[in-house]
């Protein structure tokens, strides 16, 4: 007899959203990096863009700062796909440490929203359902291990809204965003740089283990909400 998995149980959409985008992401730099053509004229462009940041290095900076720092707050917008020019403007250390604090600090934003300005706005901004499942299992009192773990298993934006809402203490909220977020930085830094070095086989087999380490970090948190 087919059961059907209850409603509860059932992860929702936003749980797979950081593996899709993933998934998407490689595919879509493998297929440019295929090809020679489009990639040298890809690495031209970049060529082009390194030259106006180093003109303008204060503002080149900011730019991409302030793009990572939003896409860590709207669900609809990921600066993976700016990566690679901030690899290839600054390197990888240059291009991780401005990702991972722009991250930290929209995290830190949509934690604000969250607890500022309420559920009406947090609503229009990511899902309700999300919202509303997660918030009967996370509270202001919840243990720092599992609030890491939410932050790993979800989009980063879904973390800081609700997190928020229920007032969980910001000390220990940035410190759970700033260990959370490390790994996908590091993981979206090296997915550049092996798009930029045309190495294929790397690109897909970083792509597949950010996947199942979301997936892994997504099925850990249920199993520990459930118990």
């Amino acid at each position: 007899m087919n059961v059907r998995e209850p409603t509860e149980h059932r992860s929702p959409a936003a749980v797979w959203a950081r593996g899709v985008m993933l998934a998407l992401l490689c595919a879509g730099l493998a297929f440019l990096a295929a090809s020679s053509t489009v990639h040298a004229e890809l690495l031209r462009l970049m060529a082009d863009s390194e030259k106006i940041i180093t003109e303008h290095p204060v503002g080149g900076a900011s730019l991409f700062f302030v793009l990572a720092a939003l896409s860590a707050m709207l669900a609809f917008f990921s600066s993976a796909v700016i990566v690679p020019v901030g690899v290839y403007a600054w390197g990888k250390l240059g291009c991780l440490a401005l990702l991972w604090t722009g991250w930290w600090l929209g995290g830190l934003g949509a934690y604000a929203i969250g607890r500022f300005l309420g559920r009406p706005v947090v609503a229009a901004l990511t899902s309700a359902d999300t919202l509303e499942r997660y918030q009967r299992k996370l509270t202001a009192n919840a243990p720092f291990g599992l609030v890491l773990l939410f932050q790993l298993a979800l989009p980063s934006e879904v973390p800081g809204y609700l997190l928020g809402l229920v007032r969980y203490s910001v000390l220990r909220f940035a410190a759970a965003l700033a260990i959370g977020e490390l790994p996908f930085a590091l993981g979206t830094v090296y997915l550049g740089a092996s798009f930029l070095e045309r190495r294929i086989p790397l690109l897909l087999a970083l792509g597949a283990l950010g996947i199942a380490f979301s997936l892994w970090a997504a099925r850990l948190l249920h199993r520990r909400l459930a118990s």
